[in-house]
């Protein structure tokens, strides 16, 4: 049996209860090298946003390292990659480990902090001939502590222990597992993320939990409840149960149960400490669109003609997905009750035009090499870059006849600061939380 334990957060002292609980830790032996994975989604230098349910909190990632620096683990590395609005920034790990006080927990328990893009690559190659390069401390520590959130991912319904794993990997291999395969998609990759090595363990941040994430436009929500395993599938089914969902209903649990060769109905888990049941809460996870899939929801709802925004799909890498409710907003703010002129926005690896709209805009690098020159197109617009260039995407649009405001992506970097006003003036939401104790 796999044990997974579920304990209510109050502080400290609960994170290390759920260690104990499950035995999370039990294979640790003095001296052994240990990768510290959390889970910092997305990160700005320039604006504070909301990191409830989206970035590991520190109250979380500091009695975890302390608990190894009393075990006696050997080398403790604290690494993440954190997604920025321009990939060429320089910088970015850096302060966000500053301001998450990582720089003070290395100082405190003898650690090394780590920008996972500053240390080598090396390839390994997983099942079904898939191959993707994991970054070569995650791979050489003896064991691997995984601390991700608690929460929903607008593409694969939940984001947990398993996916957090995607950090692991280069920028080349985090694109390519957004594939424009059905069968090799996004699903597949992040199922095999974790047959890259043994000796992953997890440790999962419940204490904010997400909805329609994983980033910072979701709605968070205190739930305060931690999860702990030494199996990183079992973990992730327990995850899945406590944000509503039948694990056998994420694709990538099932086809990660179905690899192992493990009953998708988890009776193979023990769980101890809190009911499932009991903790479990509904969260959404799907952002809506129209019945045909071709307009989000919210524009749908205002009326919105002359324009296509067909659903994202599973093809969308992070890049292009973090401008998309960005311009999404634009759209909608600048629709003035008149029909837009048969305007048509692609994006990902797999959309394909319309016949007999009147403007294309195909969004990223992606897009553009994909229906650049496809004969359903009467004007093609190229969006391209990788992301896409924010000043060729404004003037593509009104290039399309929509005058978006220009402001909006003058100052892209300052988007994620609009999201915190929700939180504000709420006593369960404290950035108190993203710090050492």
């Amino acid at each position: 049996m796999s044990v997974v334990s579920v304990v209510r957060y109050a502080g400290a002292e609960s994170v290390v209860e759920a260690i104990e609980m499950s035995g999370a830790f039990a294979g640790i032996r003095p001296g052994d090298r240990v990768f510290v994975k959390p889970n910092i989604v997305f990160w700005s230098k320039v604006v504070q946003m909301p990191p409830y349910g989206v970035i590991t909190t520190t109250s979380v990632v500091e009695p975890v390292v302390k608990y190894l620096r009393d075990l006696g683990a050997g080398e403790i590395v604290l690494s993440e990659g954190p997604v920025t609005t321009d990939p060429k920034a320089e910088g970015v790990a850096a302060h966000a480990f500053e301001a998450l006080g990582y720089n003070e927990l290395a100082r405190r328990y003898d650690l090394s902090v780590m920008d996972i893009f500053d240390a080598p690559f090396r390839q390994v190659e997983l099942a079904d001939g898939v191959s993707l390069g994991f970054s070569e401390a995650f791979l050489d520590a003896d064991v691997v502590v995984d601390l991700p959130v608690l929460k929903t991912h607008a593409q694969t319904k939940v984001s947990l222990a398993m996916k957090n794993l995607k950090g692991c990997i280069d920028q080349k291999s985090r694109k390519r597992c957004h594939s424009a395969s059905h069968e090799m998609d996004l699903d597949f990759h992040v199922a095999r993320l974790a047959s890259a090595r043994e000796n992953v363990v997890t440790v999962m941040d419940g204490i904010y939990t997400l909805e329609r994430g994983p980033g910072f436009s979701g709605k968070a929500r205190r739930s305060d409840l931690i999860v702990a395993s030494r199996d990183i599938l079992a973990a992730d089914m327990v995850g899945a149960q406590l944000l509503g969902f039948d694990p056998k209903e994420i694709p990538h649990i099932a086809a990660m149960c179905e690899f192992k060769d493990r009953d998708a109905n988890g009776t193979w888990i023990e769980t101890r400490g809190v009911p499932v049941a009991e903790a479990a809460s509904p969260h959404k996870w799907d952002f809506p669109y129209n019945p045909e899939g071709t307009l989000p929801a919210p524009m749908a709802h205002r009326g919105v003609s002359g324009l296509t925004f067909p659903k994202y799909d599973h093809s969308l890498c992070t890049y292009c997905s973090g401008i998309i409710g960005l311009l999404q907003f634009a759209l909608g703010a600048a629709y003035d009750g008149s029909p837009f002129d048969g305007v048509e926005i692609l994006t990902g690896k797999m959309h394909r035009p319309t016949k007999g709209m009147n403007h294309t805009l195909l969004l990223g690098k992606c897009q553009v090499l994909l229906n650049k020159s496809h004969p359903d197109i009467n004007e093609a617009i190229l969006v391209p870059g990788c992301p896409p260039d924010l000043t060729k995407l404004v003037a593509g649009v009104k290039q399309a006849g929509i005058a978006i405001d220009e402001n909006l992506f003058a100052h892209f970097d300052y988007a994620p600061a609009m999201f915190m006003g929700q939180y504000e003036g709420k006593p369960d939401f404290s950035l108190d939380l993203y710090a050492p104790s």
